[in-house]
């Protein structure tokens, strides 16, 4: 494991080529998309591997862990509310192994999505009620046996208030452990619950985290676009863009394609980067190839 000064040198010497989505990935492989993707940990662990090592023979210097809906909300839609501690662990030990087997030094972060309902006063869950499910998340990742996770990624996100949980139940569990916040944007720039990037980018600024940014939202040019306002309003922290390989558009026979190329992930690699990004990856519909091409 890695504490915050560590990471914050890590980020010094150059940008982190982070992974590419997971939960697409494991559809394109065959899971149904009404399953639960973190129980995939347990039912096929073999699976969950070789996507990791996709991804780090890509050229990955990070990869996450498939826990996005590992929390007890997202959990309890199939049934599986009491396997939290369970799924998490298991993630970590399958990428734990991998990173072992590719004798490369791989960053581990912990991947935490949102919960899948609203908080107060939106919704009938309390801000308690929120960091109590994080922390029964986040306790697994960074516990988990024989080594837990380097870093954890709170990702997708569209309300300030979430986050705030998130990263409160975080820094009660681990004041050192590496934190990244990311957003996600609708097609008009603004969360899913109105906020827009400025506003954002103040707020992530004031958090006890290491970085912040983007990612799913519409694609490179959008979160590129947005990205300059957080490093406008954030100009001391650092930035990380994940963006989706575009807007997901519906096929004949159900199916749902996402349009950005390999190639132009690799060209908006470079746009990131002269952007002053410095943790850069994809979300959903990008694969190894688009990580490679990056």
């Amino acid at each position: 494991m890695i504490n915050r000064s560590q990471f914050k040198e890590r980020l010094e010497q150059g940008p982190i080529l982070m992974d590419g989505a997971f939960g697409t990935v494991l559809h394109g492989r065959g899971v149904a998309i009404d399953q639960s993707f973190d129980a995939v940990n347990l039912s096929n662990p073999a699976l969950v591997a070789d996507i990791h090592r996709t991804y780090i023979d890509a050229g990955s210097d990070l990869i996450e862990t498939n826990t996005f809906g590992a929390n007890r909300y997202k959990l309890a839609e199939y049934g599986m509310q009491s396997q939290v501690g369970d799924l998490n662990r298991a993630a970590v030990a399958i990428a734990r192994r991998v990173i072992s087997g590719s004798f490369k030094e791989i960053l581990l972060a912990g991947s935490i999505g949102p919960l899948g309902v609203r908080l107060a006063p939106l919704g009938r869950v309390s801000f308690a009620e929120a960091v109590e499910a994080f922390g029964e998340q986040i306790q697994a990742l960074v516990t988990a046996e024989p080594q837990g996770v380097d870093l954890l990624i709170i990702e997708t996100m569209s309300d300030v208030k979430e986050i705030e949980a998130a990263v409160a139940s975080a820094r009660s569990i681990s004041a050192d452990i590496p934190i990244v916040v990311q957003m996600t944007f609708t097609r008009d720039d603004k969360t899913l619950l109105g906020y827009p990037p400025d506003v954002i980018a103040t707020s992530l600024a004031q958090l006890d985290v290491d970085a912040v940014g983007i990612n799913c939202s519409g694609g490179p040019a959008q979160v590129l676009r947005l990205i300059s306002i957080v490093r406008k309003l954030a100009p001391e922290m650092p930035v990380s863009a994940s963006p989706n390989a575009g807007w997901p558009e519906q096929m004949q026979g159900g199916r749902v394609m996402y349009p950005a190329t390999p190639d132009y992930f690799g060209d908006y690699a470079r746009a990131f980067i002269d952007a002053g990004v410095s943790l850069i990856g994809g979300c959903c519909g990008t694969t190894s190839a688009h990580i490679k091409a990056m």
